[in-house]
């Protein structure tokens, strides 16, 4: 199958280096400058240092280039940049079929990835989202993996999802696209919030419940906006939480820690040189949950923290004195 992968950072370009091994790939960037540095130096020095990239992969900066007679676009930017990477291949006249990688939800829209693509694109266009527990870094080095390949039509996934799986990066198929992607966005702002727990050194008791805690919000927000309960104990639901939460690749754990030591937060996105994308979605999933009328305590306590300079151990005060309830009220 003939790929291009639209974006060469981390994510894109962990991908590509999977999907050359049994496809024809094409690594896009908009950034001239940043294809002919990879093509000089055969890795992607900034986003993969010292991770190889296969001879038989094809660079390029020309949208156009790389989408011409591609049988799939993997959208790998971030959340920010889907919405114009569309509307790019909309100017283009692209009617390929697409998948997304990016995690989130749009800024001052609260739109998640596949709301953004029906704006964009023709309704006959067959998309969906790739998401689950995957480190570019591990995939990359061809470490396991296991992720989920969703979309409305049930058979593009499982189509798609057959074509991708290898003996490395195996792919699972779902048609539940709302729950995936709420599983990708809100597992990145309770990555935040396990960081700063583990930054205070409040032990193993109290991330297990903070992310206990943290799957039954995940799920109430997602059920609330019509995805199924049981995505969430899956691999793009309880599996991306674990990994995120305390892996040490972790960006969103990152900024975590770093609020714990009582860093602003413009120090820590200049420190981290990458995108994390759970400080732009905290946001927009505590608005969202808001105006659903969905409780959803440690989402507010992450955006205190982020948006509001609160002390991060006033906050954890907050959050252990609310009023106790029944564990299964919702």
């Amino acid at each position: 199958m003939k790929i291009a992968v639209l974006g060469a950072g981390a994510w894109g370009t962990a991908l590509a280096i999977r999907f050359a091994e049994r496809h024809d790939v094409a690594l896009w960037s908009y950034k001239p400058e940043e294809i002919d540095a990879i093509r000089q130096q055969g890795i992607n020095e900034r986003y993969l240092p010292g991770i190889p990239l296969p001879a038989t992969l094809r660079l390029s900066s020309d949208l156009s280039e790389v989408i011409h007679g591609a049988e799939l676009l993997v959208i790998a930017t971030s959340m920010a940049g889907l919405r114009p990477t569309l509307c790019n291949l909309r100017q283009l006249g692209s009617k390929t079929p697409l998948i997304w990688v990016c995690k989130g939800l749009e800024a001052g829209s609260m739109k998640l990835p596949h709301q953004v693509a029906d704006e964009e694109m023709e309704a006959s266009i067959p998309r969906g989202t790739l998401s689950g527990p995957s480190f570019a870094q591990e995939v990359a080095q061809g470490l396991p993996a296991a992720v989920t390949l969703a979309s409305s039509d049930g058979e593009f996934a499982r189509r798609t999802a057959e074509q991708l799986n290898s003996n490395v990066l195996r792919l699972y198929a779902s048609d539940d696209i709302v729950g995936v992607e709420i599983g990708g966005a809100v597992k990145n702002v309770l990555a935040i919030a396990a960081g700063v727990c583990d930054g205070l050194k409040l032990g193993f008791n109290a991330r297990a419940a903070l992310l206990t805690r943290g799957l039954a919000e995940m799920t109430r927000f997602g059920v609330a906006l019509g995805a199924k309960a049981e995505t969430f104990i899956g691999l793009s639901g309880a599996g991306d939480l674990i990994l995120t939460a305390t892996g040490d690749l972790s960006r969103n754990r990152r900024v975590g820690l770093m609020l714990a030591e009582g860093r602003g937060l413009d120090d820590i996105l200049h420190s981290l040189g990458h995108v994390a994308e759970g400080v732009p979605t905290a946001r927009e999933v505590r608005d969202q949950a808001g105006k659903l009328g969905i409780d959803m305590p440690i989402t507010r306590a992450v955006c205190r923290l982020l948006f509001e300079q609160a002390p991060p151990r006033d906050v954890l005060a907050e959050l252990m004195e609310r009023a106790p309830k029944m564990e299964s009220e919702q």
